[in-house]
């Protein structure tokens, strides 16, 4: 399974972005997609994650901030992001998953939030 994410870059504070990942090649349907990102020195977290109903769900940190959506027809999963901050800065991945074996992430795209 192939993530190719975009849309990283530098933004200043109170700013957005819109990250996308598309899945070529797949029942980009029956997956679960998720956004993940890992700052220098620290875990990688869960941003946002979507499923094959539609639900979503957000880590505490961005929750009315950031919306996760998905195109099946695209075979695409997006992140708006909007009133970016500096915790905000991160690597951002993109993550397949049916199950335990079938997990796949991307290769990431650097977001940088300056004052």
């Amino acid at each position: 399974v192939q993530l190719v994410e975009s849309g990283g870059g530098v933004v200043q504070a109170g700013g957005s972005l819109r990250l996308s990942c598309a899945a070529p090649g797949i029942s980009f349907d029956i997956w679960t997609m998720a956004w993940y990102r890992q700052a220098p020195g620290k875990q990688r977290e869960l941003v946002a994650l979507i499923t094959t109903a539609g639900s979503t769900s957000y880590g505490d940190s961005v929750n009315g901030r950031f919306t996760i959506s998905r195109d099946n027809a695209k075979s695409t999963v997006y992140l708006q992001m909007d009133n970016l901050n500096l915790d905000d800065t991160a690597a951002y991945f993109c993550n397949a998953k049916r199950h335990a074996l079938a997990n796949f992430w991307g290769q990431g795209t650097q977001v940088t939030v300056f004052s």
